[in-house]
C-alpha cells in the first residue's frame, strides 16, 4: 500500500511544482511513471527542474531507482512507457550495465509527455576513465571523436551516463573536477573549441562553483551540442543572470518549489548550459534527496 501512497504524495508534489510555472500535469502520462517505478519512491531521489525564459514551459522530473530493482529501461518497455526503435541508444544502459559496476540508476521525464530518459550512475568515488567508456560499443562516436578534447579539460572522469531517447542524446557527468579548469579562460577557450557561445560574465563567474559538467552529444554528429555548469547549493538567490523574465521565474521556484525534508534549506541545483546559439540556465529543486547531496552541498559551499 505504501508503493500507491507514495505514487499519490510525489504526484501532488509534481503538481505544485509545475503549478509554480503554470504548466498542466498530462496525469495519464505521468501516473503510469510513477505507478511503474512505485517501489523506489519512498527512499528515492526525487528532483523537479525547470528552465528560464521562453524555456519555463515545462517541467522535468528525476526519480533515483536502485540497482536491485533491476534495468530501468527494460522496465519502460514492459509497461508500455517507450517503445524500442533498434538504434544503438536502445542497448546503452544495458551495456553500461554489463560492463561497469553501477551505484545507481535514475529515469527522467517531462510532465507533459511522460517518460524519456535513463541514468547509470557509477558508485560514488568511483567515476570511470572517459576512455573506458569508449569502448563501449553502443557510446556514440561522438563521445570517441571528442574524448581528447574533453580531457585536454580536466573532464576525463564521468560519474554518470544519461541516455535520452527520442532525442537519440546522450550526457557525459564528469565529475572530481579540477578546479583550474573552471577559470573563466579555460570555460572560454572550451566553448570556442566546441563552437558553442561565449559565456557571459556571470556564466564564467558560476561555473566556476561547479560540481558537474556534462556535456550533450548525438549520434547523427560530431558537433557538442551542448555544456551544462551545475552548481549544488541552498541559496536561492544564486541564479548566474540578472535578465528577466528568468530573474522572477527562477526566484520564483527556488523559494516556492515544494520539498520534503522538513527542518532544513531546501537542496537546488542550478546550471548555465551552452549552446551554439545561446546560454540560458536551469534549476532543479530536489523534492527528496539523501546524504549524498548534503555532503555535496556542504562541500562546494565551503569553498567560498
Amino acid at each position: 500500500m505504501s508503493g500507491a501512497n507514495d505514487v499519490e504524495r510525489v504526484y501532488s508534489a509534481m503538481e505544485e511544482a509545475a503549478g509554480l510555472l503554470n504548466v498542466p500535469v498530462a496525469r495519464d502520462k505521468i501516473w503510469p511513471v510513477l505507478t511503474a517505478y512505485q517501489d523506489a519512491l519512498a527512499d528515492a531521489v526525487v528532483v523537479f527542474s525547470m528552465a528560464g525564459g521562453r524555456r519555463a514551459t515545462e517541467l522535468d522530473f528525476s526519480i533515483s531507482v536502485p540497482t536491485d530493482h533491476g534495468d530501468p529501461f527494460t522496465t519502460a518497455l514492459e509497461r508500455g512507457l517507450t517503445e524500442k526503435t533498434n538504434h544503438p541508444v536502445d542497448n546503452l544502459l544495458a551495456d553500461l550495465r554489463d560492463g561497469f559496476p553501477l551505484g545507481m540508476y535514475a529515469i527522467d521525464g517531462m510532465v507533459t509527455t511522460g517518460f524519456k530518459k535513463t541514468y547509470a550512475s557509477f558508485p560514488t568515488n568511483e567515476p570511470q576513465p572517459l576512455s573506458a567508456l569508449l569502448d563501449v560499443p553502443s557510446m556514440p562516436e561522438s563521445a570517441r571523436a571528442n574524448a581528447e578534447l574533453f580531457a585536454r579539460y580536466g573532464l576525463d572522469k564521468v560519474q554518470m551516463v544519461s541516455v535520452d531517447y527520442p532525442k537519440k542524446q546522450v550526457n557525459l557527468y564528469f565529475s572530481e573536477l579540477d578546479m583550474d579548469y573552471l577559470k573563466p579562460e579555460h570555460v572560454t577557450s572550451l566553448s570556442r573549441e566546441t563552437g558553442l557561445v561565449e559565456p557571459t560574465d556571470m556564466a564564467l563567474d558560476f561555473a566556476s562553483g561547479s560540481f558537474a559538467v556534462y556535456p550533450t552529444l548525438g549520434y547523427d554528429s560530431d558537433v557538442v551540442d551542448r555544456i551544462t555548469y551545475a552548481v549544488i547549493s541552498v541559496d536561492p538567490t544564486l541564479a548566474p543572470t540578472t535578465s528577466e523574465p528568468e530573474v522572477s521565474q527562477l526566484a520564483r521556484y527556488a523559494t516556492s518549489a515544494p520539498y520534503a525534508y522538513a527542518g532544513e534549506n531546501r537542496t537546488l541545483v542550478y546550471g548555465v548550459t551552452l549552446t551554439s546559439k545561446e546560454e540560458y540556465y536551469k534549476l532543479g529543486s530536489y523534492y527528496q534527496i539523501t546524504d549524498l547531496q548534503r555532503t555535496l552541498v556542504k562541500a562546494f559551499e565551503a569553498l567560498d
